[in-house]
């Protein structure tokens, strides 16, 4: 039995003046319906470019290179009217920034039912209609009037539950949410993300969520893939990547994580460091000018390392031996982590 969406070996490389841009570079994972994967990552780990690939909302020079399958359909070589046809309809996408993905000059409402009419052709009562009762489920007080309020009568968490309904209208199979609770406080964070799994639990959708905070991929997630310079480097069960981490780029993001529940018992530890520029990508392992654990003079600046499986579906791309791994892990990293991330799946 195949998966809602297969992404095999994709790879995205932009042509630009100083260079070639490999903004992803050989990424796979499955997702079906139901189910929720976490990509994370720092800025300019390819994140974002994977979902606009999926989407075919790229834009520039650029090449696409791979496979991604939606419910059977390859969407890579399709014809770009056919992709336009899926997009809105069985998959959507909520962006980071509610405020620029909206239009300013036309009011919710009816930007919810062009969406709404051009995938269903209904009539624009029948839309409005279903306007309304979206902008009710996804917590817009009073969805009668305010369908005909403009973007900038919203707040920005009001402006996200406006992006939802949008993304639901067509009740797509497959929703990517792009950093969906950045810039929101946390409590509004905590209602997108609860609202989110709501509605995926109601209709069954496979959600692909973009974040750099590991916090909100373990309260919502069932599987977590880290991505960095492009490339993944860790993936598997919410469980094995937030308590069996297996690559040191994972225990450094785990390490930088604080909690407010209780006194810290540890100082935070920061990556050293910055992320490498993606047009002159570091040789063999990408993170090891970073990684406090590297072996030099090689294999891990020589060599680029096997992404495999450690553990079932637990796949991790590092030079270290597993043996290694789990120690140093159980030696550095466990007491960190668990004083700072909360127990869960």
């Amino acid at each position: 039995m195949t998966s809602l969406l297969e992404v095999e070996d994709l790879r995205v490389r932009f042509s630009t003046e100083d260079g070639v841009v490999r903004a992803v570079d050989g990424v796979s994972f499955e997702v079906d319906r139901g189910q929720t994967l976490g990509i994370v990552g720092e800025s300019g780990s390819g994140k974002s470019v994977t979902s606009l690939a999926i989407m075919g909302l790229l834009r520039g020079r650029f090449t696409v290179e791979g496979s991604v399958t939606l419910g059977g359909d390859e969407l890579v070589r399709a014809d770009p009217d056919f992709v336009r046809e899926l997009r809105g309809n069985r998959m959507a996408m909520i962006f980071q920034d509610p405020l620029s993905s909206l239009h300013p000059y036309y009011t919710v409402g009816n930007q919810i039912i062009e969406a709404y009419r051009l995938h269903t052709g209904a009539t624009k009562r029948v839309a409005r209609k279903r306007a309304v009762d979206l902008l009710g489920r996804v917590g817009i007080p009073q969805p009668e009037g305010r369908i005909d309020d403009y973007p900038h009568q919203f707040s920005g968490g009001m402006r996200q539950r406006v992006m939802i309904a949008m993304a639901l209208a067509c009740d797509p199979e497959l929703l990517i949410a792009d950093e969906p609770t950045t810039a929101l406080d946390v409590t509004v964070q905590a209602q997108i993300l609860n609202l989110i799994a709501d509605l995926q639990e109601e209709f069954g959708t496979a959600v692909i969520l973009i974040t750099h905070d590991l916090g909100v991929v373990a309260g919502v997630a069932d599987e977590a893939l880290v991505m960095y310079a492009g490339r993944p480097v860790e993936h598997g069960t919410l469980r094995q990547v937030f308590y069996e981490p297996r690559h040191p780029y994972t225990w450094g993001l785990l390490s930088s994580v604080t909690r407010l529940d209780r006194e810290p018992e540890h100082r935070l530890r920061p990556i050293s460091g910055n992320p490498p520029s993606l047009i002159d990508v570091p040789s063999g392992c990408p993170f090891h000018p970073r990684c406090p654990y590297r072996m030099l003079p090689e294999p891990c600046s020589t060599e680029v390392p096997e992404y495999a499986p450690v553990n079932g579906g637990h796949l991790v791309a590092c030079h270290l031996s597993e043996q290694e791994r789990t120690e140093t892990f159980a030696r550095d990293i466990l007491p960190r982590v668990q004083s700072s991330v909360r127990k869960g799946g």
